[in-house]
């Protein structure tokens, strides 16, 4: 799968050709320290000792980081990452520097990645009861049903609970509307975008 690089990506990277393989190697050492969680005043550092300008370097890292983090969570292979990189128009020596980082690095990113998502609860259990009420005070002759359902779910080791009340026909519906749902999941550009966020 080839990386699909915006104008203004393609514009951030286009700042590598003037840092050559030296600078190129820093500012990738730079992108890793930072999605470690590393200072941004190690950048102004670097800008000095490589003699650039503090905010053309940002835009170098902000497309460095973009390219090794897109790469890294789509998996891309060895060719097709190389191929991305051709397009860029850089020299041999860049290309191969580039990809021997994202290789030596894209488990260590994916990890990070994985750290930055979201957590959700998930579904553990469900119980539920059915509740008619015949009769009231003002009406002797009435059936009016009532769904309760309780949702138990786990997040993180801990489990929670949630109440739910409602009537059949509103059940119902929400029952369509999740197959729907499911049904649109099999049709293949919904199985592109999810492959994709994996």
């Amino acid at each position: 799968m080839l990386l699909v690089l915006s104008e203004e990506q393609r514009a951030h990277l286009g700042c590598l050709r003037g840092l050559g393989a030296a600078g190129t190697g820093e500012l990738g050492r730079l992108a890793l320290e930072l999605m470690r969680g590393g200072a941004p005043r190690a950048l102004e550092a670097a800008a000095r000792s490589l003699d650039v300008g503090t905010e053309a370097l940002q835009r170098g890292l902000d497309g460095i980081s973009y390219l090794l983090a897109e790469s890294s969570r789509l998996m891309v292979s060895e060719t097709d990452f190389q191929d991305s990189v051709h397009v860029l128009g850089f020299s041999d020596e860049l290309n191969k520097l580039l990809l021997q980082l994202y290789l030596d690095n894209r488990k260590e990113i994916r990890s990070i990645l994985s750290e930055l998502a979201p957590r959700l609860p998930s579904y553990h259990n469900l119980e539920w009861r059915l509740d008619v009420q015949l009769a009231s005070r003002s009406l002797r002759q009435q059936i009016k049903p009532f769904v309760t359902l309780k949702l138990h779910l786990s997040e993180n080791g801990d489990q929670t609970a949630q109440v739910l009340q409602t009537d059949p026909s509103t059940l119902l519906h929400l029952i369509r509307q999740l197959e729907q749902a499911l049904g649109e999941m099999k049709s293949n550009h919904c199985r592109r975008i999810a492959r994709n966020m994996k």
